[in-house]
């Protein structure tokens, strides 16, 4: 007969874990012999044993119970249905780690690599890097909420960049949000050229029917979200929707015509 210290030692588990499981009813207490000491028999070792070897491989504790008492067809169903669970956690757990792999590189880790391959182009066109800072949070934010849908948007933005009139709306952005030491004059300049440009653009897109919705037009709160985002950038977003609603357009980060 072992005492509890015994049992733990030839069972490969802590003094601490064996009288956890007898407070959850894992495994039976023993009775006190005459000096007051529980005494463990070769049943307990054997109960043990497969209670560490369960536990071990990922098994709840709260499912080891009913496994200590099933019969051989009754254990096989329920350790395949435990290894199936298991499998799914390592595929979530694969996920995670590609996901912290990602946000390792830095911020802009929560982006599809295409959505950095367009980022990159957008430095290779002159760009600044304020500039691809607000980009790639607009973007995080537009991945989080069409998750789906940004992989297949993402073609047509390098497409847009073929346009000489798009690559100068990007470096006119860019010189706004560099605007530390820009007169008021020209911030308004560089914020007239900006709107002529989107409007303009706006336009031709309406006419030739190229306006296809994407998006859920209801969602409101993206968008929303978005102009948040550009008044925090810079003062003078505002200013930017002003401009465009003079020229018929609803944002410039949702272009709609004013009905």
């Amino acid at each position: 007969m072992l005492t509890i210290g015994q049992l733990a030692a030839y069972t490969g588990v802590t003094v601490r874990a064996v009288r956890h499981y007898h407070r959850i009813g894992l495994l039976p207490e023993p009775e006190r012999d005459a000096s007051g000491y529980r005494r463990y028999g070769a049943h307990a070792v054997v109960a043990l044993l497969k209670i560490r070897t369960l536990a071990g491989a990922g098994v709840p504790l709260s499912e080891i119970t009913p496994l200590l008492h099933a019969d051989e067809h009754d254990f096989a169903a329920a350790i395949h249905r435990i290894d199936e669970r298991l499998a799914g956690e390592i595929d979530r757990l694969r996920t995670s780690r590609r996901q912290i792999a990602r946000l390792a590189a830095g911020n802009s880790g929560a982006l599809a690599p295409e959505v950095l391959a367009y980022l990159d182009r957008l430095r290779e066109i002159g760009a600044s890097e304020r500039m691809i800072e607000a980009e790639r949070d607009g973007w995080i934010m537009i991945t989080a909420r069409w998750p789906d849908q940004v992989r297949e948007w993402i073609p047509a933005k390098f497409a847009q960049l073929e346009d000489p009139r798009m690559v100068r709306l990007y470096r006119v952005l860019s010189r706004l949000l560099d605007s530390d030491r820009n007169t008021d004059a020209e911030n308004e300049r560089l914020m007239e050229e900006a709107a002529d440009i989107m409007a303009e653009l706006a336009e031709e897109a309406y006419a030739a029917g190229a306006v296809v919705e994407a998006v859920e037009t209801a969602d409101q709160l993206p968008f929303d979200l978005l102009d948040a985002l550009a008044d925090e950038a810079h003062p003078q977003a505002y200013r930017m929707r002003e401009l465009m609603r003079e020229r018929g357009w609803t944002s410039w980060t949702r272009q709609e015509r004013i009905k």
